[in-house]
């Protein structure tokens, strides 16, 4: 894996991970559609052996993540950000305790609440915006923190620094969930994480045509262990997957910038707007933790959650009234979307465990996309004449 660590991250994105191919020349990783590869000798392999375990695609995939998030050893990468999430907790035994926020996507509360709790680990759900809370969730049997900044869908905004010093001092892991702010934003092992995650699918793919997942570390020990539950488990994404998302990368800065501008716009369009009862976006100087997002974030994301002043029912309705902005799950694509996360993506999580943490039944969650911020005004505009 070259090292790219000089460049500034537009080169790195370009470039991370990828070589020309040998034998013909091409300038881009071509799909190794392949399972198995002829061997010299007996147990004698060229480069892989078997595809579950290794692939060239995927090599080059593994290496440009790696590069964006500042890290000499590639990445793990898996066939979704579930399965990605599921292999850092496999390094896991039973009896051992987590600290995890407690506005995690609901996907990653469902597997840690309602498979993982099964297997005999233990949860404690905190608000990690205010570092002592983390802190009094520590136990002796704690192993790892798991941290999401900004979180889905709250955007709340962890402190890394404050969180990984108080990891260090009782000798335990850092996990951050990077998905939302990708590594154009953010880079949490500046801060020191130990475990960085992704879900591909989102940012850096960023065409909403592709699943899968990855986990960087700097630590070539934590990485050994990864590839052993990467190769035993087997939920590795195929290789015209890890293509689609390594060609997703190469314009990751570009479309980060857009993404960025677009969502600041609408966050203060939608803060000014009378029908709007609160706005949740760390670049709002109203947001609880601005500081915080200025410190550790080059950019605030392109994520915007809201809620309207009226009822449930009212929500439900701008979701459908929409034009341009599409009523689906997911995020990070280049066209915009809307979602009630209280319905969709958070369904998974007990009534009373999201209204506990401020996650309310007509909260409205945007992935702000990188069309026209007139357009995507005018379409927000227009939906919320039609429920006033």
């Amino acid at each position: 894996m070259k090292d790219l660590s000089a460049y500034d991250f537009s080169t790195q994105a370009v470039h991370g991970g990828t070589e020309p191919e040998p034998i013909t020349g091409a300038i881009m990783t071509p799909v190794f559609q392949t399972s198995t590869y002829v061997q010299p000798e007996p147990a004698v392999a060229k480069v892989h052996e078997y595809s579950r375990t290794g692939n060239p695609t995927r090599d080059a995939l593994q290496g440009a993540l790696a590069t964006l998030e500042g890290s000499q050893i590639p990445a793990v990468c898996f066939a979704s950000g579930m399965a990605a999430i599921d292999s850092v907790l496999r390094l896991l035994s039973s009896g051992d305790h987590v600290v995890a926020g407690d506005d995690l996507y609901g996907g990653t509360y469902r597997l840690f609440t309602k498979i993982l709790q099964r297997f005999g680990l233990e949860f404690t759900f905190v608000d990690m915006s205010n570092p002592i809370n983390v802190e009094k969730a520590i136990q002796d049997n704690t192993k790892l923190i798991w941290a999401e900044t900004p979180t889905n869908p709250l955007l709340k905004i962890a402190d890394l620094g404050a969180i990984s010093a108080l990891a260090k001092s009782a000798g335990v892991w850092l996990a951050v969930d990077n998905t939302f702010a990708t590594p154009y934003v953010q880079r949490p092992f500046e801060h020191g994480a130990d475990f960085v995650i992704h879900s591909t699918t989102k940012y850096c793919g960023g065409h909403s045509d592709v699943v899968g997942g990855a986990v960087i570390v700097q630590d070539q020990e934590l990485s050994d262990r990864l590839c052993f539950v990467q190769n035993s488990v087997g939920a590795v994404p195929g290789p015209w997957d890890c293509f689609l998302t390594l060609r997703g990368l190469k314009t990751l800065h570009l479309r980060m910038e857009r993404h960025c501008h677009n969502a600041a716009g609408i966050a203060a369009f939608l803060e000014e707007h009378e029908q709007v009862e609160r706005v949740l976006y760390p670049g709002l100087e109203s947001h609880t933790n601005h500081e915080v997002a200025k410190r550790q974030m080059l950019a605030f994301g392109g994520m915007v959650s809201f809620e309207l002043k009226g009822s449930l029912e009212q929500a439900r309705q701008l979701c459908m009234e929409t034009k341009v902005f599409a009523l689906a799950e997911s995020l990070g694509g280049v066209e915009s979307l809307i979602e009630q996360p209280a319905t969709m993506t958070h369904a998974s999580v007990d009534p009373e465990v999201r209204r506990s943490i401020g996650l309310a039944d007509g909260l409205l969650r945007l992935s702000v996309g990188v069309e026209s911020l007139k357009d995507l005004q005018g379409d927000l505009e227009q939906a919320m004449a039609k429920v006033k």
